[in-house]
């Protein structure tokens, strides 16, 4: 079977991908300030590598979890739920300018944004 991951063009595509993704993000005025004293360089490596993971690319994911990675955002930056959407509708419009059909939006939608995957992000 074909993961996610191959569907959309495996690790170039996702390299692309997650480089628009925070081009974009770093613009919106919702979510940009999340990022203000963040090393990007290596962000955009920990993402490309949990999208990786996340799509089925890999079987091992080395970062931190996901409640540990966004605790101290939740606490002292206020992340709620409106951030969280606003990430993915990023992610999701970044995909979809690069030709990603619909069908296959709604299964990475699935994924990354996720019930569980929302609530561990919001350590809720």
């Amino acid at each position: 079977m074909t993961t996610l991951f191959q569907q959309l063009g495996g690790a170039d595509a996702i390299d692309v991908a997650v480089d628009r993704f925070y081009d974009r993000v770093l613009k919106d005025d919702r979510i940009a300030a999340f990022f203000a004293d963040v090393d990007m360089k290596k962000q955009r490596a920990h993402q490309k590598a949990f999208i990786t993971y996340a799509l089925g690319g890999s079987d091992r994911y080395d970062g931190r979890y996901m409640r540990e990675a966004h605790q101290e955002l939740v606490e002292k930056q206020g992340l709620n739920e409106s951030h969280f959407d606003a990430i993915a509708e990023n992610l999701l419009t970044t995909l979809k300018e690069m030709g990603v059909s619909d069908e296959m939006l709604e299964e990475v939608a699935g994924v990354v944004a996720a019930p569980q995957h929302k609530k561990d992000v919001l350590n809720q």
